[in-house]
């Protein structure tokens, strides 16, 4: 699909670049070279040509703590700026920072130990009697695969997670639950271990997921828009789309849903990210205090992803992806740096791995 594009690419300059105001036209993005820069604008380009019409990309910038957001939608193969940090997206496995950062406010309120099994506030025997604490579900060392063994993903289906309800889950941990582990429980990246973690706390406080992130976060750090359920949402909600750029099904995770479900703004996760960098927050500190190493470039904490930098310092990560959704989120806490794109590029084609290679593309820019 992508060769047959007829991509318009200009470069212009309106205004001298000794001009705070400057502003420069890539392919018809006018860029406030105050928001962000010409080499940003054109890695933006870069990586957004690719992707169908009606695609929209939300960024927030954050540097040194400041913030600017910026904007862009493609139509009739070109790229223009547009003003979306206030729209809604769907941020797929973003989510389960949030739901770690349950966990670590539980933890800290001395509700239960981080390396408690799960298993005691359940009435009935995992299966095999195998045991799982809540650290192991949020590092993905839990032992747990991708997915349970009685989930069937069938691609044709809009939303293949909302028929995943309680009683199939209860099911595979009473009967088909098997743990895999290499000689040191190593890390197996796991929607089902996030999406029993978020199913745990809210059985735990008799409460819905939903609340609890309501209560514990978005109330917390003034994040409005930030919801489950796209009949929630309170602004404009950008429209998922397929990989060939067709209309689709906001996704309903069901018993998962704290592996996966959260919508949220550029804006909103702006807020959560300046937060980190709050050094006397003991919570969220928690959450990026690594808890298991990969390798010698790479290591997990709650929820949180850990990498070096260029530099070797820490860079903070999550990405998400849905049927209709693609998102990324980078952050430096010690120089105050972070990227956020959110987008409604499909996460089931190859083009979603631009969003990656755009959010760390730009995060060397600053």
């Amino acid at each position: 699909m992508k060769n047959s594009l007829m991509i318009f690419w200009s470069i212009s300059v309106l205004l001298s670049c000794g001009n705070p105001n400057a502003k420069t036209t890539i392919d018809h993005q006018t860029v406030n070279e105050a928001v962000i820069t010409k080499a940003q604008s054109e890695l933006i380009f870069d990586h957004t040509k690719v992707f169908p019409n009606k695609t929209q990309l939300a960024f927030a910038f954050i540097e040194n703590g400041r913030i600017q957001f910026y904007g862009v939608e493609k139509r009739n193969d070109t790229v223009f700026s547009v003003q979306n940090h206030q729209n809604a997206f769907e941020i797929g496995s973003i989510t389960k920072v949030f739901t770690s950062t349950v966990l670590a406010d539980l933890v800290l309120d001395n509700t239960f130990d981080m390396d408690e099994p799960i298993n005691s506030f359940y009435d009935f025997a995992f299966h095999k009697n195998q045991e799982i604490t809540f650290k192991r579900l949020a590092n993905h060392t839990s032992g747990l695969p991708r997915m349970p063994s009685n989930f069937d993903f069938d691609i044709g289906n809009q939303d293949p997670f909302a028929s995943y309800d309680s009683e199939k889950l209860m099911a595979y941990l009473a009967n088909d639950m098997e743990l895999s582990f290499d000689d040191d429980k190593a890390y197996q990246y796991s929607n089902l271990g996030a999406g029993l973690l978020g199913y745990t706390l809210s059985k735990i406080e008799k409460k819905p997921l939903s609340q609890l992130f309501q209560e514990r976060i978005f109330s917390n750090y003034n994040m409005p828009n930030s919801t489950i359920g796209s009949e929630n949402v309170s602004v404009p909600l950008v429209q998922g789309q397929s990989p060939e750029g067709r209309p689709v099904q906001n996704w309903n995770l069901a018993s998962l849903s704290g592996a996966g479900d959260i919508i949220s703004t550029a804006e909103d996760l702006s807020k959560f990210v300046l937060a980190q960098f709050q050094a006397d927050n003991e919570v969220l500190a928690l959450t990026r205090t690594a808890t298991y190493s990969i390798n010698e470039q790479s290591s997990v904490g709650l929820g949180w992803h850990i990498r070096k930098g260029p530099s070797g310092e820490n860079w903070i990560w999550h990405n998400g992806g849905t049927g209709g959704y693609t998102s990324c989120l980078v952050m430096n806490t010690e120089s105050k740096n972070a990227i956020i794109v959110l987008s409604n590029v499909s996460a089931l084609g190859d083009p979603m791995i631009h969003i990656d290679q755009l959010c760390f593309g730009l995060m060397r820019t600053l």
